[in-house]
């Protein structure tokens, strides 16, 4: 009796990309990455993710605010005063946020840049090198994302796929999880509709959100502790494209949560 084939195996390798240093506003990040790269692999590898903090892109963009230059506007300090926040904090998220969605029982939720949804617009003030300060998402991670890509491909004569990340909540999901908020070189979304499952059954509405998987894989390894703000991904097949990670939000007549 013939064993039936066995099915062709798969694999994705992860590294964590050690020895970025603490960023600085101007910092050269795709000559940091490309050392970390180079250092943890020899080099990049047709096909390879690489797969950012938003923490340091923000950062080396010099998105940093020192709090104590912030003045809140009555708005900011009500709302502060009323739940026990910090006002300068509200005021920066105000500030930062395209619509406000959310605003009660002390919660602060908000849409900014291409519609990333977030508590506080995203501002963070964790991992910071100087006390009293607080990063702010990049004006364009999409770019940010690009402009990474085309330093590693310049360096290494391949262009991965780049991928900003952030971590946030989930609406239904308790705990937080990493999301691309920037991304250059694939496609961010896999439309299934039209293909097949194993049965042989068609797919109609599945559509991965490959850009997002390949984030939260990524967070299993950078840690919020660890001082690892970038990982290396091979192995994943994915398809090139020119799709940013606005594409990844969905559209204000199909959101059911606002």
């Amino acid at each position: 009796m013939n064993a039936e084939p066995a099915a062709p195996r798969r694999a994705v390798q992860m590294f964590a990309l050690a020895g970025i240093p603490a960023i600085e506003p101007g910092a050269d990040l795709g000559a940091l990455v490309g050392d970390a790269i180079e250092a943890a692999t020899g080099g990049l590898c047709a096909g390879d993710v690489v797969v950012v903090c938003q923490k340091i892109v923000s950062k080396a963009e010099g998105r940093i605010v020192r709090l104590d230059d912030v003045e809140p506007s009555a708005r900011a300090r009500d709302f502060a005063s009323s739940f026990g926040k910090q006002a300068q904090m509200i005021e920066l998220a105000l500030r930062e946020a395209t619509e406000v969605l959310r605003m009660q029982g002390g919660h602060l939720i908000t849409a900014s840049g291409k519609g990333v949804v977030a508590a506080n617009s995203g501002i963070d003030r964790s991992n910071q090198t100087r006390p009293g300060y607080v990063t702010l998402l990049p004006l364009d991670a999409d770019r940010s994302a690009s402009l990474l890509r085309e330093a590693l491909a310049a360096r290494f004569g391949a262009a991965p796929a780049v991928i900003v990340t952030d971590t946030f909540g989930r609406p239904w999901r308790l705990g937080q999880i990493d999301f691309a908020i920037g991304a250059a070189g694939l496609r961010v979304l896999d439309d299934h509709a039209g293909r097949s499952d194993w049965s042989g059954r068609e797919l109609e509405h599945t559509v991965i959100a490959v850009a997002d998987q390949l984030a939260a894989a990524a967070g299993l390894l950078m840690g919020k502790a660890d001082g690892l703000p970038a990982v290396l991904v091979r192995g994943y097949s994915y398809a090139a494209g020119s799709e940013d990670a606005g594409d990844l939000v969905r559209p204000r007549d199909q959101d059911l949560f606002r």
